[in-house]
């Protein structure tokens, strides 16, 4: 009798309603997100509305196409997870310099595109670097991402940063509403409308919101029915050295915090990442910072918000998220379309993104629980890299007296927590004690001599560990 191959759940194609459903799911968890990027760097150039809403769509239409690569994948590019792709936050400030010192919009796109060749090139050599990721890393930048997304949700629950009705209490209670209806959907629903429960949760909370006066539908009759992003539209790109050297500090910072988003959603969907799939999804990475550059647009990253969609739906099929990107690619060819989407308050996704994210920082916590912190420094480690990680996410200002490059770098908690807990097993579970055996060797292991020995989760591979 002849047996089939059982499919495994990333590779699984949901009927044709499901996909719809969840692929709309991570639009709107990371909608807000992805459309700030062109926000605030097109706010600060003093760009004319009509450029602003230009940037909005070229960003959703290249989102689209990038997420499309990196969930589907063609040759050696794409992770082929459900990674959902978008504007990268590091490179906010630097944009914005180099876009108010003179330079334009053409010497941004110029260091983007050299950016994004970077990537590109360095991503086999990032890949070699996975075996410094063990469950005691892996399970604190996973922690540390979901702790350090909290904030953002908080922010949209009182309204929005910089709105003029931020913290009132109808905002909190709205946002209040939806995470009750997600909550109690995915407690009592029927199995598929527990799985888009957070959807359900937006739907509903929109319906609220209307009637009561928070949200604005006016955008939408002003938004064009078509929108078509031309390479160049703001002029042939500049390559000037100091905009180029400071966005190769951001992708160095992205790669790591992709990284990290690549490890955390293959702990989730139970296929692991391995250093050719991590190098692909890199590469993947630097080819949509290319296109971004060329398209109008910014670098790009897989976003966090919707690997807490992924842990917390257990939906595991990239087609959901492919589906997701293709409803980008329409939003970036149709600007009305966007601007219904925009028009969802910032209350209601805050009520959905306060489950997202803690689902991020609870799948870090479940990965750590595989680590042994007996008789060695673990838990220095994992104590140190959060702190690490969430004081730039407390005191955004703490480091606005360093250089530009360390800002680029610890300003972003994701980095600053990933890099401190490599360097910290590193330096723990790796490197010879002076005058005593290393921590590999068999007198580090024996029981009661407190030397920093390994836990297994240091020494054995991720897939021997679970």
């Amino acid at each position: 009798m002849a047996t089939t191959t059982p499919v495994h759940p990333v590779d699984e194609v949901p009927p044709a309603r499901q996909l719809a459903a969840f692929g709309l799911q991570h639009v709107l968890a990371m909608y807000a997100g992805a459309v700030a990027v062109p926000l605030i760097v097109g706010g600060a150039m003093k760009l004319s509305p009509a450029d602003l809403a230009y940037l909005i769509t070229a960003d959703l239409l290249v989102c689209g196409i990038a997420t499309l690569v990196q969930c589907v994948g063609f040759w050696r590019f794409g992770v082929r997870l459900p990674i959902m792709q978008g504007c990268t936050f590091a490179a906010v400030s630097p944009m914005v310099l180099i876009g108010t010192t003179g330079g334009g919009l053409p010497a941004i796109y110029g260091s983007v595109i050299v950016a994004g060749l970077a990537i590109v090139l360095l991503a086999p050599v990032f890949g070699r670097l996975l075996r410094f990721f063990p469950p005691l890393v892996t399970g604190t930048v996973i922690l540390v991402i979901g702790v350090s997304l909290l904030p953002v949700a908080g922010n949209w629950a009182a309204g929005g940063a910089g709105s003029a009705d931020f913290g009132e209490p109808e905002n909190i209670a709205l946002a209040a509403f939806v995470l009750a209806v997600v909550l109690g959907v995915q407690r009592f629903a029927p199995a598929f409308l527990s799985r888009i429960a957070v959807l359900v949760g937006i739907v509903v909370g929109l319906a609220v919101a209307v009637p009561f006066g928070f949200t604005d539908f006016g955008g939408v009759a002003d938004a064009d029915w078509v929108g078509i992003s031309t390479p160049f539209h703001f002029g042939a790109p500049v390559f000037e050295a100091s905009a180029i050297v400071s966005m190769l500090v951001v992708a160095l910072v992205s790669m790591t915090e992709t990284t990290g988003d690549f490890i955390a959603v293959g702990e989730m969907t139970g296929r692991r990442v391995d250093p050719r799939s991590l190098s692909d999804g890199l590469r993947a990475d630097g080819l949509s910072t290319v296109l971004g550059g060329v398209f109008n647009t910014f670098p790009y990253t897989a976003y966090a918000q919707n690997v807490g969609l992924v842990g917390m739906t257990r939906v595991r099929s990239r087609w959901v998220v492919a589906t997701a990107g293709g409803i980008l690619v329409l939003l970036g060819l149709l600007p009305k379309l966007g601007a219904v989407v925009a028009a969802v308050p910032a209350p209601v996704l805050g009520g959905a993104g306060l489950v997202m994210f803690g689902t991020v920082a609870a799948s870090g916590l479940r990965t750590l629980a595989e680590v042994d912190f007996e008789g060695n420094h673990n838990l220095t480690v994992v104590a140190v890299s959060v702190a690490m990680g969430v004081l730039p996410v407390g005191v955004p200002t703490v480091y606005e007296k360093f250089p530009d490059w360390f800002q680029t770098v610890m300003n972003s908690g994701i980095s600053a927590g990933c890099v401190t807990a490599i360097v910290l097993n590193l330096l723990f579970n790796h490197l010879p004690r002076r005058g005593g055996p290393s921590a590999g060797s068999p007198r580090a292991k024996t029981p009661g001599l407190a030397v920093g020995g390994v836990e297994d989760g240091v020494e054995k591979p991720r897939e021997e560990v679970v």
